[in-house]
């Protein structure tokens, strides 16, 4: 959440006033990078959870500069993409946002 990722977030909340929220219904998360630094944080998290609600979309913080984290973020982009693929068996896309549910605890990892 650098400056340049300021100016990022702001390109994509002003092209998404154009794009029918329902589009994305399932179809996307948001990667928030750069959580642990919040002090230097030049977008606040509020915004992107308003962003990601308004979007129905979940969010994955991911800490990049920590192989750990880079790892798990990862793992979790790659089984998200299995369950909304149907490639994991007595598991729906239907239950998506039950399995993001702890993305937003992951971001007291970060710190």
């Amino acid at each position: 959440l650098s400056f340049p990722l300021a100016i990022s977030f702001h390109t994509v909340e002003a092209s998404l006033l154009h794009v029918d929220a329902n589009f994305f219904h399932g179809k996307v998360c948001f990667l928030v990078t750069g959580v642990g630094r919040v002090n230097h944080s030049s977008v606040e998290l509020n915004a992107i959870r308003k962003l990601a609600d308004s979007y129905c979309s979940p969010i994955v913080f991911c800490e990049l500069n920590s192989e750990r984290i880079r790892v798990a973020t990862a793992q979790r982009l790659l089984r998200m993409l299995q369950v909304c693929a149907g490639r994991v068996s007595r598991t729906s896309a239907l239950f998506f946002s039950s399995l993001m549910k702890t993305s937003i605890d992951d971001s007291s990892l970060l710190a």
